[in-house]
């Protein structure tokens, strides 16, 4: 009853299968071709079936002998308000009671990990398994829809007020994570437990997460209280996919388990294999040949040695599985990123790519817009332009390999550099320096000197980046001035504006001597900082000034170059709020709008871009009549690129 079913894979010899020795019987059923069951999968046999294991500290039991000891082991702990480490399918989750906000705050004190918000995965109950769901969480048919797919996401569902959660689930947000169990030991451990559980990725924050029992008990020995192993090996590590309603339909914010690896068809043919190694931040890399593309799940952001081996390893990994060798690479333009200098060290023929322009790529990829103009916005927190600033609010016009920066805001300096992506008072206060506002709280937090550096430029970068404006209208609007996760800022920003009206503050749109359209960001920020205002109102505003001044540049720059086609992509249009006002306000406008749904529009899908971008920009498209180009050097929008 408590044993767990295994899968076999077909290309392992026949006496062992996924790292077990088969018994005489399951050998005999496997091996004889008149047996119903010749080359099927065992079926959890309980003499060479997967095994559970419980372990806490100064105490080991081997449930070799009784499963059933362990799972009951576990559930007794987490009754008890501990934390465990639970082993599944890509990895491990940290597990303790939903409800249990004691238990809770333990864990993101010990995980550090003070304010991300936490998945949940629910028994499944009711006629259609969606009973917890619906104590939990408002849904829509398609949010419904999307939770019980076979896929098992993580979905993005709008919290009840009565909701028998901690609060501590998702601090200063309404959305919870929901997700209903897609394993049989999750099966089990949800039925005996007859309650919702937090089921986090176990790891160490940033990294992917762990898959083996020693390394997850050495790793995680500050945090978890005990331990459910099982003995099937885990041969590379995948989180769990995220979903988020957006604009009627569901948005992938990660590739994961039961997504990925994602195979898509190109369209256009490659005339040879291609791998991009993706961005720095939720990194995933992505294997190309003929018209096929394959995009690895999230390894996350490659900080730590670990992620770094995690993302070698599944570069490699994607090449021998598909039995297809990459003869070129594709990476970010940026020089200082890990998997950039990975691509350089490979001794192969590198196609270096603009953040913004794989942003762009990917979005043109997924619609097949090659041949005839596209409009996309690419907005997020940063990446490197072309001409040495961090871009981040940028239109580009054109096709894969022939963009061109069209629009753009007007830029601000960072005082403190990268500082300003976890401290969001910073981006408010070089807003507020750069046009001349007092804010208080501001001048408050900043340091000696800082004023006199920023004007001096000293680690002080510029900046047209829409995240950037977000952080700092949040610090000024919320008074979040610190953030522990990417993309915290913005989306309490988002929680606090939702479901209020607000006026859009109009924004001068200039040009500049290179025919570029430039929207000023001033007259926002003197609007927020009018405190007689609530908070929401003000946030409501920052939200639909961005949504219009999105629209007043794409009707500038259709009046000029007749682009009425518009792609939204970058980790800013994330933000359900926005988003669905801009579109609203395209289509009012007369445009079309394009969100991508299958590649998502974070880094996650940069790597997706690359291909796309350099098989146009280095010239690896193959011809309708088949010949095959030759690598030559060329100078493209993207960047310099060398064959």
């Amino acid at each position: 009853r408590y044993t767990i079913i295994r899968a076999m894979p077909y290309d392992r010899p026949n006496t062992t299968l996924a790292g077990f020795e088969l018994c005489p019987d399951c050998r005999h059923e496997y091996e004889n071709p008149l047996d119903r069951r010749f080359h099927a999968q065992p079926l959890a046999c309980p003499v060479c079936g997967p095994k559970l294991i419980w372990s806490s500290p100064g105490e080991h039991e081997d449930a070799e002998e009784d499963p059933e000891r362990a799972l009951l082991s576990c559930l007794s702990a987490l009754r008890a308000g501990k934390i465990v480490a639970v082993r599944g399918i890509g990895g491990y989750h940290l597990v303790c009671d939903a409800a249990d906000e004691r238990a809770v705050s333990r864990l993101r004190e010990r995980k550090h990990r003070p304010d991300k918000p936490l998945a949940v995965m629910i028994p499944a109950s009711g006629e259609d398994g969606l009973g917890w769901a619906r104590a939990l969480a408002r849904m829509t048919p398609e949010e419904a829809a999307a939770l019980s797919d076979p896929v098992r996401p993580i979905v993005l569902v709008e919290r009840r007020g009565d909701a028998p959660l901690a609060r501590g689930i998702a601090p200063d947000l309404t959305e919870v994570g929901l997700m209903l169990p897609y394993s049989p030991l999750h099966h089990l451990l949800l039925d005996a437990f007859q309650r919702p559980l937090v089921a986090t990725s176990g790891n160490i924050s940033g990294e992917p997460v762990l898959t083996a029992p020693g390394e997850a008990e050495a790793r995680l020995g500050s945090v978890a209280d005990g331990y459910l192993h099982h003995n099937r090996p885990i041969e590379r590590p995948a989180d769990d996919p995220v979903l988020r309603p957006m604009a009627g339909g569901m948005q992938r914010i990660r590739l994961g388990r039961g997504i990925a690896p994602l195979e898509l068809e190109l369209p256009f043919r490659l005339a040879r294999p291609l791998l991009a190694v993706g961005a720095f931040m939720k990194t995933t890399v992505a294997l190309a040949w003929e018209d096929r593309v394959v995009i690895s799940p999230h390894i996350g952001d490659l900080s730590s040695p670990r992620s770094r081996r995690v993302f070698e390893q599944v570069c490699n990994d994607l090449q021998r599985l598909y039995g297809v060798e990459a003869e070129v690479l594709a990476c970010d333009a940026h020089p200082d990123f890990p998997n950039t200098r990975w691509a350089a060290g490979r001794g192969k023929p590198v196609v270096k790519v603009l953040h913004h322009h794989a942003h762009a790529s990917a979005a043109a990829g997924e619609f097949a817009m090659l041949d005839r103009a596209l409009l996309c916005f690419a907005w997020d927190g940063t990446g490197l332009g072309d001409d040495g600033t961090i871009w981040g609010g940028e239109a580009l016009l054109g096709e894969p390999g022939n963009w061109r920066r069209v629009a753009s805001w007007r830029t601000l300096r960072l005082p403190g550099g990268e500082r300003a992506m976890l401290e969001p008072w910073r981006s408010a206060l070089g807003a507020c320096w750069e046009a001349g506002l007092d804010w208080a709280a501001g001048e408050a937090k900043a340091p000696p000197l800082l004023e006199a550096a920023w004007r001096d430029g000293v680690n002080s970068p510029r900046t047209s980046s829409v995240g950037r404006l977000f952080d700092a209208a949040a610090a000024i609007v919320a008074g979040i001035h610190e953030a522990s996760y990417d993309g915290q800022a913005p989306m309490q920003l988002e929680t606090l504006a939702h479901g209020t009206h607000a006026e859009a503050v109009p924004l001068p749109l200039g040009e500049t001597r290179e025919g570029m359209f430039v929207t000023d960001w001033e007259p926002l920020f003197g609007a927020l900082l009018d405190e007689g205002r609530p908070a929401a109102e003000r946030a409501a505003r920052v939200h639909a000034t961005l949504a219009r001044a999105l629209v007043d540049q794409a009707t500038a720059l259709r009046a000029r170059h007749h682009c009425s086609t518009v792609a939204l992509s970058g980790g800013v249009f994330q933000n359900r709020v926005l988003t669905e006002a801009v579109i609203a306000r395209l289509q009012a406008a007369g445009f079309q709008a394009l969100l991508p749904r299958r590649i998502p529009v974070n880094d996650g899908g940069i790597a997706y871009g690359q291909v796309v971008e350099a098989a146009a920009q280095a010239g690896l498209v193959r011809s309708a009549a088949g010949n095959t180009p030759e690598f030559t050097q060329t100078k493209s929008s993207s960047c310099t690129t060398v064959i």
